[in-house]
């Protein structure tokens, strides 16, 4: 039977209640605006609390009867070419968690890019599962990790035969992808599943210029973002599932033990209704954003200064195997500044908001909602930028280390040394000691510091350096990073 994909079962059923009149004695309390707060209210709109009904209860009757979700879920993995998908509204942090937990369990090994997320070392943590790190492909002229390739996966394997999984990010913030299709294979020749983090890859699967996403390139679990590059809300994610190297009601039970029990139906009308949307009208949004890319790409290398990273800097021989236009990656260093500086002046004196920010680049991300207005908008604060830049402080050094000295040796389990007993030193006598926490430039979100790993001088530097540069380092237990905590 063909997918009705002009159905939006979420958006309807919230039509439907309201059309009812239902008077709720249940959560939440606001009671559809009635007692929110008038300058919440007025902020937020009303609209808001209309759309934040229970989900069992509310949205579908106590019992789900209805089959509100389970019938979005199944047009979103008609979608994506997926057997089964589940909505989250914890975003893809929670549901790489729930991928890795379906895989792999304490004291069980998993192949992890080592370029991977934060999330996946939490999801560490929380679970002993053992990592074993596969090394990503090092860009050292632009400092730039890429995804490893299917070889190095490969590699791993026949290291560790072991290995319940592997789990690979791809594309990354920057827009650097992997050999997806040849990972799947290597794992597939052991029968042991694939878990793609595509959690900036929401729109690859509607438009045939796009890298290829995980489900058809034969992955057995993806996470995906919907509020990243999609129309979705911020936290709405999904996760698919296809083949039968992992039992779905196994990925749902783990995502029941880390998800809420109170989903909001407004992140969940989000996901379906940008479902519906990409798949009637997928194409056609996105040949524009793809347009308007390289309209934005060809007017940023006109600016002096200012570079824009392509697929020849991306990809070839011992780089990424794809690449994604639209994360929009700008290298900034020719005006003698840093991506800290570039976004801070632009947030500052144009109104504009940078995305990934690093110690030379700066991310502008396009997508489907954007038009030539906003992207003429960019371009003018970014030639402001240019014109700027002379007048700016000298660009404080970032001491980056070669990729082989950037890489930390793993020397205890993540959860035990984040677990176990702790003290924290100055950071000049931290080389040789093993962290006990992770330490985390963001965005994008890949540590440069894991529990577990041995300090070394060159990676303190760079983070000492980096945040005198204006690096963002949310998690480290001492903002400052005059002090670090390490194992006892």
């Amino acid at each position: 039977m063909t997918a009705d994909h002009s159905s939006a079962p979420v958006l309807e059923a919230l039509a439907d209640y309201h059309r009812s009149g239902r008077l709720a004695f249940a959560p939440p309390g606001h009671k559809q605006a009635r007692g929110a707060d008038p300058a919440v209210r007025e902020v937020l709109g009303d609209a808001v609390f209309l759309g934040d009904v229970l989900a069992s209860g509310g949205l579908d009757d106590r019992l789900g009867r209805g089959q509100v979700l389970s019938r979005a879920e199944e047009l979103m993995a008609d979608a994506v070419h997926a057997d089964h998908t589940f909505f989250s509204t914890c975003g893809s942090s929670l549901s790489v968690k729930a991928a890795m937990l379906a895989v792999a369990g304490p004291h069980e090994a998993l192949l992890i890019g080592r370029d991977a997320h934060k999330s996946v070392v939490s999801g560490l943590i929380l679970s002993g599962i053992e990592p074993v790190w596969v090394e990503p492909r090092w860009d050292a002229e632009r400092h730039l990790a890429h995804p490893p390739s299917a070889e190095q996966f490969e590699e791993a394997l026949e290291r560790r035969p072991d290995a319940k999984g592997a789990l690979v990010t791809s594309p990354t913030p920057y827009g650097a992808c992997a050999d997806l299709r040849g990972i799947a294979e290597v794992c597939h020749r052991r029968r042991v599943p694939l878990i793609v983090d595509e959690a900036w890859g929401a729109h690859l699967p509607f438009h045939p210029d796009l890298p290829s996403w995980a489900m058809d390139a034969g992955a057995d679990i993806c996470v995906t973002s919907i509020h990243k590059m999609g129309s979705g809300l911020e936290q709405g994610s999904v996760f698919h599932l296809r083949g039968d190297l992992v039992p779905p009601e196994l990925l749902k039970m783990r995502a029941d033990l880390l998800g809420t029990t109170s989903p909001s139906v407004l992140i969940y009308a989000g996901m379906d209704g940008w479902r519906r949307q990409m798949v009637l009208h997928g194409r056609e949004l996105m040949s524009a954003a793809l347009e308007l890319a390289a309209h934005v790409r060809a007017g940023v290398e006109d600016i002096d200064g200012l570079r824009v990273e392509g697929r020849e800097d991306f990809c070839g021989p011992g780089l990424a195997d794809d690449f994604d236009p639209l994360p929009g990656v700008i290298d900034v260093s020719g005006l003698g500044i840093t991506g800290y500086q570039a976004a801070d002046w632009l947030r500052e004196h144009r109104e504009i908001e940078a995305h990934l920010t690093d110690h030379r680049r700066i991310g502008a991300q396009l997508t489907h909602a954007d038009d030539r207005t906003t992207a003429d908008e960019l371009l003018g604060a970014l030639k402001d930028l240019a014109r700027a830049a002379p007048e700016m402080p000298p660009a404080p050094r970032v001491e980056v280390p070669e990729p082989a000295r950037l890489r930390l040796a793993q020397a205890s389990a993540p959860r035990d040394a984040f677990f176990g007993p702790a003290e924290e030193v100055p950071v000049a006598r931290a080389a040789g000691r093993i962290a006990a926490e992770m330490i985390t430039p963001y965005p994008p979100g890949i540590p440069a510091v894991l529990p577990g790993e041995r300090l070394t001088e060159p990676v303190l530097r760079y983070l000492r350096s980096g945040l005198a540069a204006g690096m963002n380092l949310p998690d480290a237990a001492d903002p400052q990073l005059e002090r670090i905590r390490v194992t006892k």
